[in-house]
């Protein structure tokens, strides 16, 4: 992309927070199920509209890549609510500061991912092998999220970050509403709130090893990886207030985004081997994957993940009545 159009799309990102930060600003109440489906809404259809730019202005790749990539990055942060949800009642904190809270920590995260996304971009430049390195990560990964099972509260622990911050600032027991820094005494002392922020910037961080090497077996251009990653995190923050509850019922998520990786890690593998000119493995031939196929092969996984999760909690649930109406 030329020099112009990258000021001009960080202009009108940076526009979408400062916008969001007022409308936080001006909210007096808990977000709730209507406010966050608005939401959700909305910034799913800002992303559309600018896969729509791309496919009318930009060479007709470059659209399908941005798609491909965002529900990809979008799917992988849904994994990333499973610890919100953790930390938020780890930390028992206050229902009118959990917005803040998260477009903190979420805003923290796209600075620190942007930085990932430049340097791996710069890494894949200097040398293809890059791919050999990035496709067997993916695939480790893959196997270790299928092995992990459904998310619980392991998912979470205080790192020796966060336990270092309880040590060094000055931080007071209680919470003070939806302030981050307060006074006792008249000292002047931070809340908790600055040890949840930190947490779920850290843990946006640590997916971001994961869904920032699968992007880039989507695409090598760094302003889709870019832009892909800006619009799925603007999203998360509703996200959260939307299907917090339902979280529960997508039982096979992690087999999903495991399958996923997989495939994605196996297509950087064969990329990097065609790089390398070979094109064959013995009489195996290696197939060029393109982004459609991709595209394809992700959001028919994600399809099959929902509707068999949907129907093993709902077969979960009739059983359990038919317990309890036996135990009665």
């Amino acid at each position: 992309m030329p020099p112009v159009v990258w000021v001009l799309t960080i202009i009108g990102l940076l526009a979408i927070v400062a916008f969001d930060l007022v409308v936080i600003a001006r909210r007096n109440h808990t977000v709730t199920i209507k406010d966050a489906t608005r939401w959700v809404l909305f910034y799913v259809g800002l992303a559309g509209l600018f896969a729509l730019g791309l496919f009318l202005f930009s060479p007709a790749q470059s659209g399908s890549e941005f798609v491909a990539g965002y529900i990809t990055e979008y799917s992988l942060s849904v994994d990333n609510l499973f610890v919100f949800v953790i930390i938020m009642a780890r930390f028992a904190v206050p229902s009118l500061a959990q917005d803040k809270v998260l477009y903190i920590g979420i805003v923290v995260s796209m600075l620190l991912r942007a930085i990932f996304i430049l340097a791996g971009a710069a890494a894949i430049s200097a040398a293809s092998w890059v791919f050999y390195i990035f496709g067997a990560f993916l695939v480790y990964t893959a196997v270790r999220l299928a092995l992990e099972g459904e998310n619980d509260e392991a998912d979470f622990q205080e790192n020796a970050v966060l336990r270092g911050l309880r040590k060094v600032l000055p931080l007071s027991h209680d919470y003070d509403g939806a302030k981050l820094a307060t006074r006792i005494d008249g000292r002047r002392m931070l809340t908790p709130l600055v040890i949840v922020i930190a947490g779920i910037g850290m843990a946006n961080v640590i997916f971001a090893l994961d869904s920032i090497p699968a992007i880039f077996g989507l695409t090598q251009d760094a302003y889709i990886v870019l832009t892909a990653n800006a619009f799925a995190l603007m999203g998360l923050r509703q996200l959260y207030f939307l299907i917090g509850g339902l979280l529960e019922r997508i039982v096979y998520l992690n087999v999903g985004l495991s399958v996923i990786l997989a495939f994605i890690g196996v297509k950087l593998i064969i990329e990097a081997l065609h790089g390398s000119h070979i094109d064959d493995l013995g009489a195996i031939h290696l197939p060029h994957i393109g982004i459609l196929t991709s595209l394809g092969f992700i959001i028919g996984t994600l399809f099959v993940t929902t509707v068999a999760s949907l129907i093993k909690s709902s077969y979960d649930n009739r059983r359990e009545e038919v317990r309890v109406k036996i135990d009665d």
